[in-house]
């Protein structure tokens, strides 16, 4: 049996079911793929809903900030307020979460209204993410874990994918409005699949302050928290701003920019199972992998990209990388609290929404102060050593785990 499943059983022993639960893991990888579309909608439309509120871009691009910003808080506040709860309920009440933010929403008259909506969607988004790593560790065998955890992953490499290019798409046929109402249709098929093959998950403790404190007192924990701030804050300060790169290094026009995009979200979309596969046998190697991809892909853009075809080569590449970090970083957390997955997986939320909202606000100052090349070069550079976190002290606690 590997380290996780030895772990895993011993944490919890009375939540072993006899077989895989595979058709609740892919309602949650649907769950969380309407979710993650959701949250990416605003981007695709951010232009209709402007000028129909009658508000600046900027005003309308804070309901993207509200949501990371409830995103970062929902996690720990969850996990401390869910007591004795059955998880399948408040898995069905996050996504009845992402069902009214839609509707709310689509019928926004005012930012203000707006931004509430977004911030209930927020707390959805990450809710489910505090929970993802606990619900696997339940509904699957403990060897399964790492493939569990790959497959509800995969629901956020597709709506990378489809996200934008779908919301642009429904925004031009039938409106921003109409479109966020099909976001809330969607969730509302989630909901009722997740209504019909969700388990009975009782709690097997109340986690309070105690245990995120436990979490937060492990090295492996914590080597985690580090790589992902670091590497996904790199990650963010570069492609933020990956369009106007490719409008004014290769000059790249319109089109072959969404091709490229595209192209990262389809790199993505590969990445997750490939990840998955190396994280099974060694986390710290798939998360410190993919890391090093994500610098070379940016490194590559930072010095060859005037070249067109390079630049597109290295935005398919860094798409390929990324798509597979979250759920190698997932598997690491997992492995390193499996006894304290709620509120280690609540922090492992709240430190992806902290780098998100920092590489993006780092990734603005540099992009003004000293252009599009000085950004990925940042990028680079943060993620390289997001790696070296990884592969040195990852590596180490990972072999002295494997001897224990």
């Amino acid at each position: 049996m590997s380290d996780i499943a030895c772990q895993a059983a011993l944490a919890a022993p009375d939540t072993k079911t006899p077989g895989a639960a595979w058709p609740a893991v892919f309602s949650l990888s649907f769950g969380v793929f309407g979710l993650v579309t959701a949250e990416f909608l605003p981007v695709s439309l951010l232009t209709p809903m402007a000028a129909e509120l009658g508000v600046t871009n900027g005003a309308v691009g804070q309901a993207i900030t509200a949501t990371a910003v409830v995103a970062a808080l929902a996690g720990p506040l969850l996990v401390l307020g869910s007591g004795r709860l059955d998880r399948r309920v408040i898995v069905w009440a996050l996504m009845a979460m992402l069902v009214v933010s839609s509707v709310l929403t689509a019928f926004a008259g005012s930012v203000g209204v707006l931004l509430v909506a977004r911030g209930l969607l927020g707390f959805a988004l990450g809710g489910f993410w505090a929970m993802m790593t606990a619900l696997a560790l339940r509904l699957v065998p403990p060897a399964d874990v790492p493939r569990a955890m790959s497959i509800i992953v995969m629901g956020v490499s597709v709506a990378t994918v489809v996200a934008a290019p779908l919301g642009a798409a429904l925004g031009a046929l039938w409106g921003w409005r109409a479109t966020f109402l099909a976001a809330a249709a969607l969730g509302a098929l989630s909901l009722l699949v997740q209504l019909l093959v969700l388990p009975r998950l009782p709690s097997v403790g109340a986690p309070g302050f105690a245990s995120f404190r436990a979490a937060l007192s492990r090295r492996a924990v914590l080597i985690g928290f580090a790589t992902v701030i670091i590497v996904v804050s790199g990650h963010f300060a570069g492609f933020t701003f990956i369009r106007p790169f490719l409008e004014e290094v290769p000059r790249l026009d319109v089109a072959t920019i969404s091709l490229a995009l595209l192209a990262f979200g389809v790199g993505g979309f590969l990445g997750n199972p490939v990840a998955g596969m190396i994280a099974a046998r060694s986390p710290a190697w798939a998360a410190g992998g993919v890391s090093l991809l994500i610098g070379a892909a940016s490194l590559l853009l930072a010095l060859f990209g005037g070249t067109p075809a390079v630049a597109f080569a290295a935005v398919a590449l860094w798409g390929f990388a990324f798509g597979g970090f979250p759920v190698a970083v997932s598997i690491w957390n997992a492995r390193a609290a499996p006894d304290l997955a709620e509120s280690s997986g609540a922090l492992l939320s709240s430190s992806f929404q902290v780098a998100i909202a920092s590489g993006a606000l780092i990734g603005g100052f540099l992009i003004d102060g000293i252009g599009p090349h000085g950004v990925i070069v940042y990028a680079a550079a943060a993620v390289v050593l997001g790696a070296g976190v990884m592969l040195t002290l990852g590596r180490a606690a990972e072999r002295t785990r494997a001897g224990a």
